[in-house]
């Protein structure tokens, strides 16, 4: 299993801390590889709130006696002393980020960027920009440069700001019949991202004009259908990287670049490392 995680002042013992509005305390990302199953039993929850981002695969939750089992693309939100109950299977590949935040004002917080006391699970779009955040909440905490509290706490509230902008293009998508649509060109995306796709022409299957099917998909998922193509992509990248010993030529192919030189550009843009660098540090954790 891989993981990547992080501490305030090293220490992963939940706090309840009022000193500040908004206070990030731990963050982290789990990817699972030979591990078949990790569960999850908090059956007091915690005193902080609790964020779980699924990048890619699937993880099961439970709601009291009722099972969610949760796509890529969606979060789940856990409140202070609320019961938890969740599983990861290596079948799924599932691949998570969370953070853990308290503070004095959090509550109102939440509110501000649209998510209320009820809502526990939301469709938050599959973008590289979390996982990015996520990433940089992990780092800053490792290193603890100067001002790194006011940074987490940026970075959390940019996740936010997404969410909210999500939330608000889901509830004017709602109900349509684009919703099944999206749907649809999402499946196909993810059936066929290392083909060359051309979204003009895939506009026209479906009976839309380019810019019309781009901003309603963009609506939708957060994302351009070529930069979701792309997330895909560099994660399917990440998976080949860490789980199989295929040279980097193979795995540009694989996920559908015949350059393996723009492959590694276009990898090392996205993760802030060459291919080779990601799984020589993936060896090294």
């Amino acid at each position: 299993m891989y993981i990547n995680s992080a501490y305030l002042n090293n220490s992963k013992i939940a706090i309840k801390d009022k000193s500040k509005p908004l206070i990030v305390t731990s963050c982290g990302s789990y990817r699972l590889h030979t591990i078949e199953k990790l569960p999850t039993l908090r059956p007091r929850g915690r005193l902080d709130y609790q964020l779980i981002y699924v990048a890619s695969g699937k993880a099961h939750f439970h709601f009291g006696d009722k099972e969610e089992i949760i796509t890529a693309g969606h979060m789940v939100l856990y409140r202070p002393k609320e019961s938890q109950k969740y599983e990861y299977y290596l079948q799924e590949q599932p691949e998570v980020y969370w953070v853990h935040f308290t503070g004095g004002n959090v509550k109102n917080i939440l509110h501000s960027y649209g998510i209320s006391d009820d809502l526990k699970i939301f469709h938050c779009g599959s973008s590289l920009e979390y996982q990015n955040h996520f990433r940089i909440m992990i780092q800053e905490l490792q290193l603890c440069k100067e001002h790194y509290p006011e940074l987490l706490e940026m970075h959390l509230r940019q996740i936010f700001i997404m969410l909210y902008r999500q939330l608000n293009s889901d509830s004017k998508i709602e109900n349509s019949i684009l919703a099944e649509e999206m749907d649809k060109a999402m499946l196909y995306f993810n059936k066929h991202y290392n083909d060359d796709i051309n979204i003009e022409k895939f506009a026209s299957t479906i009976h839309m004009s380019t810019s019309w099917f781009i901003r309603n998909f963009k609506q939708y998922t957060g994302q351009t259908p070529m930069n979701y193509i792309l997330s895909i992509r560099i994660t399917n990248a990440e998976n080949l990287l860490e789980n199989t010993e295929y040279n980097l030529t193979e795995i540009s192919r694989i996920i559908g670049y015949e350059n393996p030189l723009y492959f590694s550009r276009i990898f090392k843009k996205q993760k802030g490392l060459s291919p080779s660098e990601y799984r020589k540090n993936i060896k090294k954790n």
